[in-house]
């Protein structure tokens, strides 16, 4: 995940700001740089050194030709639009500004048309249009708050940023928006940092900006406005170096954090399956999978255990109204045993958060000994499966911590759905313009999930009665079955509450006899094709005395408004990205349900992050 340092004092930043950013190398980087306005004879100056690769190549850069000055900010990059090269890398200039970001802006593009003929743009990024449109009102006449300020209003997405303005002294002017950002006090100091790790060195008081807050940030002072432009005080946080360094900020657990950091992981993971910038899914070439082709391939097997099969699941239906191929999903500790006859020209991918479960393993190396083809989908790719697999393909989620997987399922979710829309442009099956929307819809997911995570405290409200239940249903038809386990699982995991996840429609087959009075069902309904079907099951079990809690959307909450004991209203999504911004609610669902109970969230009894034996 990208990271954000920035420092605003009266002394030299230059080697704190490297430290700064190799402290948050662990979350993975393609590029580095720092801006600074560097104080002459001559007046400020706004400079700025920049590097592919690793800090390293950044520091040696310094080396070689020095900046410095007592105002800072500084940037490690995961790419997400453009190549990951130097042009791309973060600090971005237009004009008198330099900026760094986290996050995707989904409209950049219609911002570049605005700018047209007026701007030149030197990068293929998506932030690059954000410093030109500050300096652009600055042109006009807008002070640099008010420049700052509009300009955030433009921006759809989600996003961190960074900034500092040539003539504008001492000053970062930062925003956040669906990704997080700190700003840590100092004496005669303040800094910004993407989290509580990039600042465990220079700060223990900590201010987390709340969403669609913005700040101005001077050695002395610091100001925070909220997404209306009104002065508001925010707590301050005291951290220790050891809780900075675990890099929980101001959450309760790793899981809580771990969910609201998924418009970010998300985003990370896209960077790596499309091409945003044009609005196309990257081929195999561009993976670096050069001896993939999907049109030779006749059938696909996903294997993988727990929440990663739950994600397979969901891809099955992708692949396969998508690319038209065939699919099998394996849950891998049964995949060798049962001696599946495969064809040759079968891929076989292993999907694993860790890349070291023991189960999938063994099957991705049976598949191997049966000549096909394989790829591992992993968030660790120095695990065993990525060094095995002919293709290693990484979801970018960053460290997990929760055993209970929350942001490397959507992450492998996402990946899942752009190799889907991959394979079926290749195939033929997929339109250039169908391509473009869904291109587009998977720009949308990161600024979906934080319009979700904004229903965290109805969740809560909800999960008081749910805690307080023997037993719980989850159902969902087409792509919301598998999710409807994944629900089942996350409460079984974390709560201990016994739960089952069901097809809408197999529940009357058998199931519906252990509905009572009071038996709490979640459905997962937004208003699809398969809407109206799975709301007459849902009446099916309210009949028998359930409380139901539905899961929809604006429409479908309309059309069930006196059906449903409890109607939790998600963002409209388009069909193909419902599961990823759907999964957010039965995440929030499941840990404030726990976190009533009093249970161990991040350690969940009986439970391994990485199960690494049979």
């Amino acid at each position: 995940m990208c990271g954000i340092i920035g420092i605003a004092g009266d002394q030299s930043v230059t080697n704190r700001l490297l430290d700064g950013l190799k402290r948050l190398e662990y979350r993975g980087y393609d590029s580095a740089g720092i801006a600074v306005i560097e104080n002459n004879k001559d007046g400020d100056i706004l400079k700025r050194r920049r590097a592919q690769g690793k800090i390293v190549n950044l520091a040696e850069r310094i080396k070689q030709e020095p900046v410095d000055g007592v105002l800072g900010i500084a940037h490690t990059r995961w790419a997400t639009h453009g190549a990951p090269n130097e042009t791309n890398a973060h600090p971005h200039f237009a004009g008198r500004v330099g900026l760094v970001h986290n996050g995707i802006i989904e409209n950049f593009s219609q911002l570049r048309e605005q700018l047209k003929g007026k701007r030149s743009f030197q990068t293929q990024t998506d932030t690059e249009v954000v410093a030109h449109l500050i300096d652009e009102a600055m042109n006009t006449g807008m002070s640099a708050k008010d420049a700052f300020a509009n300009t955030l209003k433009q921006l759809t997405g989600a996003f961190a940023l960074g900034v500092i303005i040539d003539g504008i002294d001492g000053t970062i002017f930062a925003a956040r928006r669906g990704c997080p950002l700190a700003i840590g006090l100092g004496d005669s100091e303040n800094y910004i940092g993407s989290d509580a790790m990039a600042l465990a060195t220079l700060s223990t008081r900590v201010i987390y900006l709340e969403e669609g807050d913005w700040a101005i940030i001077t050695k002395d002072s610091v100001e925070v406005f909220d997404e209306n432009d009104t002065a508001v005080v925010r707590e301050t946080t005291i951290v220790s170096t050891s809780m900075a360094a675990a890099e929980k900020g101001n959450y309760r657990h790793f899981m809580l954090k771990e969910i609201y950091e998924q418009p970010e992981t998300v985003s990370h993971t896209l960077t790596h399956f499309i091409d945003a910038f044009h609005y196309k899914a990257k081929t195999p070439k561009e993976l670096e999978l050069e001896n993939l082709d999907w049109r030779k391939l006749e059938r696909l097997s996903l294997i993988a255990c727990g929440t990663a099969a739950y994600a397979a699941y969901v891809a099955k239906y992708w692949f396969e109204q998508l690319a038209l191929m065939p699919v099998d999903v394996d849950i891998a500790s049964e995949f060798r045993y049962r001696k599946p006859a495969l064809s040759k020209n079968t891929l076989a991918v292993a999907v694993s958060q860790s890349g070291e479960t023991a189960d999938t393993l063994a099957a991705l190396r049976y598949c191997q000994s049966k000549g096909l083809q394989t790829a591992a989908l992993v968030n660790v790719l120095e695990s065993t499966m990525a060094r095995e697999a002919d293709f290693a393909m990484p979801i970018n989620a960053g460290p997990e911590i929760g055993v209970a997987s929350t942001k490397a399922f959507t992450s492998q979710l996402t990946a899942l759905l752009s190799l889907a829309i991959a394979a079926g442009v290749q195939r033929g099956h997929i339109s250039e313009e169908r391509e473009h929307a869904l291109i587009q819809s998977l720009t949308q997911i990161p600024r979906l999930i934080t319009e979700t995570l904004k229903l965290d405290k109805d969740i809560e409200a909800l999960a008081l009665d749910l805690s307080k239940a023997k037993s719980a249903f989850y159902l969902g038809r087409g792509v919301h079955f598998p999710l409807a386990l994944e629900g089942a699982l996350k409460l079984k995991e974390i709560s201990y509450i016994h739960a089952e996840g069901y097809a809408a429609g197999e529940l009357k087959h058998g199931p519906i006899a252990l509905i009572e009075e009071g038996t709490p069902v979640i459905v997962i309904a937004p208003s699809d094709e398969m809407f109206e079907k799975t709301v007459s099951n849902m009446q099916e079990v309210s009949t028998r005395g359930a409380k139901t809690i539905l899961i929809t959307d604006a429409k479908g909450a309309k059309h069930a408004k006196d059906m449903a004991d409890a109607i939790l209203i998600c963002p409209e999504v388009c069909p193909e990205t419902a599961p990823i911004v759907y999964a957010i609610s039965i995440q929030l669902l499941a840990y404030h349900t726990a976190v009533h109970l009093g249970t161990d969230v991040d350690q969940p009894r009986n439970l391994a992050k990485s199960v690494t034996v049979e």
